[in-house]
């Protein structure tokens, strides 16, 4: 078996080859280098190749000093050619799969990517595609323009499906802690993939087919995107009923069964369960059909940052004011709670709005130093925290809770504060204003 690609990813002698160095990929490098296979970035951004070379990390879950352990010995180097894939026993792709400005999947990258290594492949390789996708994508896509190689996926070469799981930020949520799901195009496929996974997770589950993984992923992220959209739905009730919504669900939140809590925002981010949804509702009208309630959820949540900036304007006109005009920080841009990754935010859209209505736009986050905003479009840096900022706004808008930033000073200095995330549950005065 020695020398064998099976062999190789037992002994760990395997190289392998990341493409797409970016909040998926590095994280997986990673955990791939520190389990002793070989590992070679392959990255399209001339800068994050340098980065990686000089083991400077640019992903908050993949601390610089780790990067640098592993370029000293030569683990883990990144770079722009994608020769690196002749010499590869694995390969795995993580590059972004967004959606078009009409919410139309956009496989644009995961087709580049294909392109740009498909004259590399050779016989006896593992190829595994982890960007989240519609179901279908490996077998019906990904594995043609393989082909065109003239060598046999599943038979010359070994295709799966991978779906990454990360949760960035969650310290108790790493890659080695979360479940893999592995889906290969013939059985074979799979228990390789299992194979090369299994040294850096603490359990692999396989199933029948890259597609049945591929809905696998899609089904997570939809399941999230509806119960959010859900309570975001009753958090619009709760309003116009005079209820507290927070209040609604902590109470609910203590039946020891049949209840999952989810939290109304301002809408949903990142880069999949904003996503997904329309995903899967452009694979499901190839088959005739509609999934209409997830459909419904996706427009529930895309609603949400109009809501928001309505909310604002009516908190402003109470107190005299209009929003053309009036001056807003925005508090917060990532998508979630203590990392830096602004992808899909809603509070991007709410800050587009604020700028069309009139109203003069500051933001503060302290993992985001600068955003760019397509509609009205502009590059803006973040605003420092300071009590003469925060006096100097109309409203401030919190939009995402990092754990880093002084709320009561927020609340003291700040005339206006619309809470969208219920972190000011302990202050209960006439300037706070709770989703």
């Amino acid at each position: 078996m020695t020398g064998t690609l099976e062999g190789k990813i037992r002994d760990r002698t395997a190289t392998v080859v990341v493409i797409g160095l970016g909040y998926v990929g590095l994280p997986l490098a990673a955990a791939l280098a520190g389990a002793g296979f070989r590992v070679r970035g392959l990255e399209v951004d001339a800068d994050r190749v340098a980065a990686v070379n000089r083991g400077a990390s640019y992903i908050d879950d993949v601390p610089s000093s780790l990067l640098a352990g592993f370029a000293a010995k030569d683990a883990l180097r990144a770079t722009g050619d994608p020769s690196v894939v002749a010499d590869a026993d694995a390969v795995l792709i993580c590059v972004p799969t967004p959606l078009t400005k009409a919410k139309q999947p956009d496989l644009s990258y995961v087709t580049a990517a294909i392109h740009q290594i498909a004259p590399h492949v050779r016989a006896d390789q593992l190829i595994v595609v982890e960007s989240t996708t519609y179901p279908g994508t490996t077998v019906e896509v990904v594995k043609p323009i393989l082909e065109r190689s003239g060598l046999r996926a599943g038979g010359d070469f070994h295709l799966a499906f991978a779906p990454e799981r990360l949760d960035p930020g969650n310290k108790n949520r790493s890659i080695s802690s979360v479940p893999k799901i592995v889906g290969g195009l013939t059985p074979r496929c799979t228990e390789l993939a299992c194979l090369l996974y299994q040294p850096i997770t603490t359990r692999v589950v396989p199933v029948s087919s890259p597609t049945v993984a591929e809905m696998v992923k899609v089904y997570e992220n939809v399941f999230r995107n509806v119960n959010i959209a859900l309570v975001n739905e009753l958090a619009l009730l709760c309003d116009r009923m005079g209820l507290d919504v927070w209040e609604i669900i902590d109470a609910a939140a203590t039946k020891p069964y049949g209840f999952m809590p989810f939290y109304p925002g301002p809408g949903v981010g990142g880069h999949c369960i904003p996503v997904d949804p329309y995903y899967l509702a452009a694979k499901a009208r190839e088959y005739d059909f509609h999934v209409r309630f997830i459909e419904l959820a996706a427009t529930v949540n895309d609603s949400m940052p109009y809501y928001v900036v309505s909310r604002s304007t009516a908190a402003l006109g109470e107190m005299g004011k209009t929003l053309t005009g009036a001056k807003t920080l925005v508090l917060g841009v990532a998508y979630k709670k203590d990392i830096s990754d602004p992808r899909e935010s809603p509070s991007l859209k709410i800050m587009e709005l604020l700028e069309k209505r009139g109203a003069h736009v500051l933001y503060h986050d302290p993992h985001v130093p600068q955003v760019t905003l397509v509609n009205p479009g502009g590059t803006i840096a973040s605003t420092p925290l300071t009590d003469e900022v925060l006096s100097s706004v109309d409203c401030v808008i919190i939009t995402t809770d990092h754990s880093d930033v002084d709320y009561d000073r927020v609340v003291n200095s700040a005339r206006l504060v619309i809470d969208t995330r219920n972190v000011l549950r302990n202050h209960r005065n006439g300037r706070v204003v709770r989703l």
